[in-house]
């Protein structure tokens, strides 16, 4: 495979803040520059190999959703274009462009917001086990990719790399982040799974599921940080090929997952190698769902 991938960026005059499982996040005057590397993590576990183009995607539509949804709760962006960022950034703009944000500093809320449309994942499983989804009582009978009665907002615990996310009772997320900040990230996480999973309907596409975050502002004001809606952080389906009762086409890391599954990966580390044609066409997968909801081509 000839084609150039970017696993970890390594800007020596910044300085790094963290690398998280696909993005590095670098500390700039007042704000922090959030690179979106080509890393995939799949059972939070960091594959070896990068998926060619998989960070512009990211942050393409990423930014895509932040101007989408950012009358209903604002956002950390600042800027997207590289030519607005601070004068020390600009010596590494080639391999900022199109892969990066500068956004505003906050303090994290530890708990990933999960909105659920569809049974799919540790949804599915969950409700195999015990009619109920994550707490939610559901409707006896339902099957495997079945649209729910209504969206549910079903909360996690915020992983460390290496571990894995824990669903847990919006009491217990309650219990760690408060109550009242609970209530806003709720009802933000369900009215932007609203609005996207519409506009994506009428795109040919089922948003399943998604993963949001949040942060405090200096303000103390509840903000959207991270990404949005892109295929690390959602389930894409197409609906066109569409059909309860079974797992679904997609356009997102599924394909990767279920590669892993079929050869008994253990969803531990170390990884094993993914094959070329598996990379490749995850690369496509993410290519096409971003030329599909944003009508920007990815080259």
């Amino acid at each position: 495979m000839n084609q150039q991938v970017l696993i970890q960026s390594n800007f020596e005059e910044l300085q790094l803040v963290k690398r998280g499982k696909v993005r590095d996040v670098y500390e700039v005057d007042d704000f922090y520059l959030i690179v979106s590397s080509d890393r995939l993590s799949a059972f939070d576990v960091i594959m070896n190999q990068g998926i060619p183009e998989k960070g512009k995607v990211l942050n393409t539509i990423s930014n895509f959703w932040f101007g989408k949804t950012k009358d209903i709760i604002k956002n950390h962006i600042v800027t997207t274009d590289v030519n607005e960022y601070p004068e020390i950034c600009k010596k590494y703009a080639e391999q900022l462009q199109d892969r990066s944000m500068l956004v505003k500093k906050t303090k994290v809320v530890p708990i990933e917001c999960i909105v659920r449309g569809y049974l799919s994942g540790t949804g599915w499983n969950d409700y195999v086990k015990t009619g109920t989804l994550c707490g939610y009582q559901l409707p006896f009978g339902l099957v495997e990719s079945e649209s729910l009665p209504e969206p549910n907002f079903t909360p996690s615990t915020k992983a460390e790399i290496g571990d894995h996310d824990e669903n847990i009772s919006i009491q217990q997320a309650k219990e760690i982040a408060g109550e009242e900040i609970i209530k806003q990230m709720e009802t933000a996480a369900l009215s932007i799974f609203k609005r996207c999973s519409e506009y994506a309907l009428n795109k040919g596409i089922i948003i399943a599921d998604t993963k949001m975050e949040f942060g405090i502002n200096e303000d103390g004001d509840l903000i959207l940080i991270d990404e949005l809606l892109t295929p690390d952080s959602s389930r894409f389906w197409p609906l066109d090929k569409y059909e309860k009762g079974r797992g679904q086409f997609s356009y997102d890391k599924q394909y990767v997952r279920d590669y892993l599954i079929s050869i008994n990966f253990n969803k531990q580390p170390p990884p094993p190698d993914l094959p070329d044609e598996i990379i490749l066409k995850t690369s496509e997968k993410y290519k096409e769902v971003v030329k599909i909801l944003t009508e920007k081509s990815i080259d």
